[in-house]
Formats: C-alpha cells, structure tokens, sequence
C-alpha cells in the first residue's frame, strides 16, 4: 500500500485508495455506456459488433492505465463519440472506403500525433486554427451524432417532398428512445452519476417489457474474440495513397487532437492542477493520448481520447492516476458482460447519441457570432455535418469560406500559414470528392 500511495504521491494530492477507488468506480459508470454505442455505431461499417465490443473495452482499458500510471492524472479514456462517427458514417459509408482502410487512417494518425507530441509542435498547431472554429467543429460534431441518434431511433425519417421529417409515434421502437431520453435528462438534471448508463439500461428494460427486445439467453460469457479486426490497420496501411485518404488521415489527427486538448484541459482546471496558465505533465497526457489511439487502431476500434465523463470521478475526489488504473480493471471486468450488447440496440443507444450531442453543443457560446467573419465559417461548419452527412464536407466548408471572410473584412493578416494551407487541402478534397 505504501508502495502506491508513494508512486501515486496520494497524500501530496490529499486523497486516499478509497477515495481513488470511488472516484473510479464512479468514473467508469458514467462512461461505460461507450462500450455498448461504439459497437452500435462502428457496427454500421460492417464490423463484427463483438469483436469491436471486445476492442472497445480492452482499448480503453490500455489507454486508461497508461493515461494513470504515466501522466498520474485521474482521466478515463476510450473511443470518443463523434469521431466513430465520422469513421463509420463519413468515412466509410459516404466515401465508400473499407472499414478496414479506415483503421488504418487512424493508425497513421496516431504515428502523426506522437511524432507532434515528441516535437512539442501542440501550442503551434493548436494556436494556428481560430478558436472559434475548434469550438464551431465540436459543436458541429454535436449536431451529427444527435441526428445520428434521433435517425436511428425512428424519431427522424427520410421525406421524399420535405428529405426528413418527424417519425411515426406508432412505432413502438420509437418510444424505446423516447423513455429513454427523458428519463436520461431528469437523471442528469438530478446530477445522478452514471445517467446516460442508467438510462440506457433502463431503456432495455422498457423495451423487454413492451416485447420490442428479446432477453438475451445469458448474461455473462467469455468476451467475443478480436480475430475479425485486430491487425487489420496494420495490414492495410498500403491503402492510404490517394489524397481522399491523405485528408481522412488529417481529420483523424485535427478532431482528435484539438478534443483530446480540450478535454485535459478543461478536466486539469476541474481538478486544480493548472498553475500560472500551465498544465503539468501535459506532454505525458498527450502521450499516453496518442499511444491509446495507435494501440486502439490495431486493435480494432475508431480514436481513443479522453472522455469528459471523467468529471464525475474528479468531483468525488479522484486526483490521482490510481484513479484512472481502477477504472481500467474495471473495463477489464465488463468484459465478461459482451451478451448484454443484444438488449442494447440502436433505439437504446439513440439517447446517448443525442445527449452527448448537447452537450457538445454546449461550446457554440464560446463563438463570437457578433463578428460575420467569424459566424458564417462557423456557422457553415455547424449546419454543414448534420445535412451532408459528413463531418469532414462540413469542416471543408468553413476553411474554405473563412479566409475569403477574413480577407473581405480587410483582417488577411490574421489568417496564418496553417489555414491557407488547409484551405487549399479542403478545396482538393472537396474536388476529388466530386469526381464522378
């Protein structure tokens, strides 16, 4: 015990095993519904469910444990919403590429973030792209996958006259979600730990008692094999030589790193480890970040990052890596819980979509809408994800307008060399894309 309490340097952080324990156990609930969504969603490019439920969870507990034992902080990681969709939805189904060709865009765009991590290039990169539009991307990625959520729960459907429109309350799947949203919004207004999880079983439940979902014949079982994918981001790398996939390799690393970024820095203010404008260890963060991502990639799911659901554990007192190494065995442990996936279907795992969604909407305060320069890039980016169906069509159409915006409101000098160069990258994008 002396021996974690020094290398974790427990008393200096003024905490304790049981406090860590807590706080990870309570970390973990609030993000373990990742392990039934991200099978849901990766699930969509064609991938083995099971085995991507098995990647999903030994994925994040890699990423977790090295995120405690190397950085020391208290952080839970796993794949991240939104950029699994960009990698099943846009990636895969909008630009037809194999699932297989997509994990190893990831691949190589972990390789790139660690070599970004070990050159110290991150102020750089990050200070090249407005903040405005970082928060416009995040916001935007909000929009997608709550219109994933509310499309693959019927609430939403296709409309020859009108393209969507609302769902018929016929559909009994369709109240699945609805109980689900709206028991999953009282529990996160009530600040109960967990919500999203606790609403999506509650959710299977409701959809067991209505006869809409069948009672799986067992509830734990050895977790189903990684063979159908692991490897495949290895093997496929020859794959990436055209510039489509040169841009899909670019979008992995800019969505990934600025949210990853975003994240440890909004927990380590939580936490009370930013002094003097500084955050501690960042390097082995961002490290441990992009190892997760690469180790994830061979495994067989979309970017791991850190998860914002790791608040819960640090306002129970997590401060720690020992908090973070708890909720890796814990997703070691789910791991015997894989035959649970068949009550989680798309109608139960819609709320998460849609709530998380919200909340990633949330950042669209922080863009100055009072500037035209700044709102209509911004605004393009938001509305662009949702209605074409691509995360990567709407970020092309805010860096290609936001320079021509910049320049009309006689602030050319304000556009760096990194948003010209992205400008010219989206407009060869877009092109190719268009290519019939």
């Amino acid at each position: 015990m002396n021996i974690i309490k020094k290398y974790f340097s427990l008393d200096e952080a003024h905490t304790s095993i049981k406090i860590e324990f807590l706080a990870g156990l309570t970390t973990f609930i609030s993000m373990s519904y990742i392990l039934f969504v991200n099978p849901s969603v990766l699930g969509a490019s064609g991938m083995d469910k099971g085995a991507v439920f098995t990647a999903t969870a030994l994925a994040s507990a890699l990423g977790t444990a090295i995120m405690g034992i190397v950085a020391n902080y208290p952080i839970g990681e796993a794949p991240a919403l939104g950029i699994n969709a960009f990698f099943a939805y846009t990636v895969c189904i909008g630009m037809h590429v194999k699932w297989q060709t997509a994990l190893a865009s990831v691949f190589v765009a972990s390789v790139l973030f660690i070599l970004i991590t070990l050159l110290k290039l991150r102020e750089k990169i990050i200070n090249s792209i407005p903040a405005d539009l970082k928060f416009a991307i995040s916001s935007g990625i909000g929009l997608f996958i709550a219109f994933l959520g509310l499309q693959n729960s019927g609430m939403i459907v296709g409309n020859k006259a009108t393209l969507v429109s609302i769902g018929s309350l016929e559909n009994p799947l369709v109240w699945i979600t609805i109980f689900g949203l709206l028991l999953t919004v009282v529990l996160m207004i009530l600040n109960i730990p967990g919500s999203i999880f606790i609403g999506m079983v509650f959710a299977a439940i409701f959809g067991i008692v209505i006869g809409q979902i069948a009672i799986p014949t067992k509830f734990i079982s050895f977790a189903p094999s990684l063979k159908p994918i692991f490897g495949q981001a290895i093997y496929h790398i020859g794959d990436i030589n055209t510039v489509q996939m040169v841009v899909v390799v670019l979008t992995f690393l800019l969505v990934t790193f600025f949210d990853t970024a975003g994240t440890l820095i909004g927990l380590a203010q939580q936490a009370g480890f930013i002094k003097n404008n500084k955050m501690p260890r960042v390097g082995k963060a961002l490290a441990a970040d992009s190892t997760a991502m690469m180790a994830g990639s061979v495994l067989g799911t979309s970017p791991v990052g850190a998860f914002v659901e790791s608040s819960s554990g640090i306002a129970v007192g997590g401060r720690t890596g020992l908090t973070a190494v708890f909720i890796s065995i814990f997703f070691l442990i789910s791991m015997l819980f894989s035959p649970l996936l068949s009550i989680f279907t798309a109608q139960v795992t819609a709320p998460a979509l849609i709530i998380v969604g919200v909340l990633m909407a949330q950042n669209t305060a922080h863009i100055h809408w009072d500037r035209l320069e700044i709102a209509v890039p911004a605004f393009l980016i938001l509305l662009g994800m949702p209605l074409t169906y691509s995360i990567s069509d709407g970020i092309s159409l805010g860096m290609i307008t936001y320079p021509i915006c910049m320049i009309a409101a006689k602030k050319y000098k304000e556009i760096t060399p990194m948003m010209w160069v992205l400008f010219f990258i989206f407009i060869i994008f877009l092109w190719i894309l268009n290519i019939k």
